[in-house]
């Protein structure tokens, strides 16, 4: 029997198609929460799986797998070259990913620099078909806070934050490729994954572990869309098998206003979430001196402007391309916090809640 992976991992459901990937199958950030969710989808469904992973990266998601681990790195040339040698397939999902940044030069450099030359590495190598892993932060967003979609209007002037301009500009070199190139590759955009295996965790883990642990006093009201890392994962495998080259798709789940989601939160972990709700206005001195304290302490900031300004943004978006054209079903997002709650709490990182006397 294989041993389980370290951290503790609680299994995903899968759905959709249970066809075998025949070829040796790349993934780029397998270390990391989506890119592990998408090497335990692969080798679900028999395929070989080879994963490229930085020397002395935290390797405890890949405990589980059998993939061939390649060490190299997105700013590494020679590696991404040595990496894709032999494949049939590429799922690029790694990427720097954090909301701030002290040098976001060294962001664009692996999120935009690094993913062109993957892509020209696969394409010189013979790579039959591409997933790009983007991210609806690379998407536009409607100014009356309903859904947007794959088609709302978006430029480069209306993306804040370093991590959000990377994704658009990496997406764009993505598509320049396609159209100019040839490139075979297709366009995920997931929303915000919740579940098992995030490390890290990602900003929404961390929001989440605190919440569910009692350590979120006050909330600033937003808009985001939830669904679980595994379905992200498998909607990874669709767009392989059904995408269009060329094409993006959005991975989604359910939208929700944050009070909702830390109510649910709250059911779920049976611990009182946070009932002061904060206007944006009492936060910009706090960001300002968040950031401050951070480019001196090399700390990543609680708070920050680009934060707030996010915020002011209701983040909802509609898979309904993806359930059209993929066969893509993502399970309520309920399911997803419900996951991940269990998860941090099986390694630790949440407390389970003190029973009523």
């Amino acid at each position: 029997m294989r041993p389980r992976p370290a951290p503790v991992y609680l299994g995903p459901r899968w759905c959709g198609s249970n066809a075998i990937f025949d070829g040796l199958t790349l993934v780029t950030g397998a270390t990391g929460f989506v890119g592990s969710a998408v090497a335990y989808a692969l080798e679900a469904r028999g395929a070989a799986v080879r994963v490229l992973a930085r020397r002395g990266s935290d390797r405890r998601n890949l405990a589980g797998l059998r993939a061939e681990i390649v060490e190299g790195d997105l700013t590494d040339p020679a590696s991404l070259s040595r990496a894709v040698a032999g494949c049939r397939y590429l799922f690029h999902v790694a990427a720097d990913y954090r909301l701030w940044v002290p040098d976001p030069a060294a962001m664009l450099a692996a999120n935009v620099g690094g993913t062109q030359a993957l892509m020209l590495a696969a394409q010189a190598a013979g790579v039959e078909r591409i997933v790009y892993c983007s991210s609806v932060a690379a998407l536009g967003l409607t100014k009356n806070g309903a859904a947007a979609d794959e088609a709302t209007p978006v430029t480069e002037a209306a993306i804040i934050g370093p991590y959000k301009r990377s994704k658009y500009l990496a997406e764009q070199a993505v598509l320049a490729l396609v159209h100019d190139r040839g490139l075979p590759a297709v366009i995920v955009n997931p929303s915000t994954p919740v579940g098992p295996r995030d490390i890290k965790p990602t900003p929404t883990g961390r929001m989440i572990r605190d919440a569910a642990s009692g350590r979120m006093p006050a909330y600033l009201d937003t808009g985001l869309n939830i669904v679980h890392v595994d379905d992200v994962a498998q909607g990874h495998l669709l767009a392989m098998e059904r995408g269009r080259v060329g094409e993006k798709y959005i991975l989604g789940g359910e939208d929700f206003h944050l009070a909702t989601l830390l109510a649910l939160v709250e059911d779920a972990a049976g611990r009182r979430g946070p009932r002061l709700k904060l206007h944006e206005g009492l936060l910009w001195p706090i960001a300002l001196l968040n950031e401050a304290v951070a480019h001196v302490a090399k700390i990543e900031p609680k708070v920050t402007r680009d934060h707030l300004r996010m915020a002011r943004k209701k983040m909802f978006f509609s898979s309904a391309k993806a359930r059209a054209e993929l066969g893509y079903a993502p399970r309520p997002a309920r399911e997803a916090v419900v996951d991940a709650i269990a998860w941090f709490r099986a390694n630790g990182m949440v407390r389970p809640a003190k029973a009523a006397a």
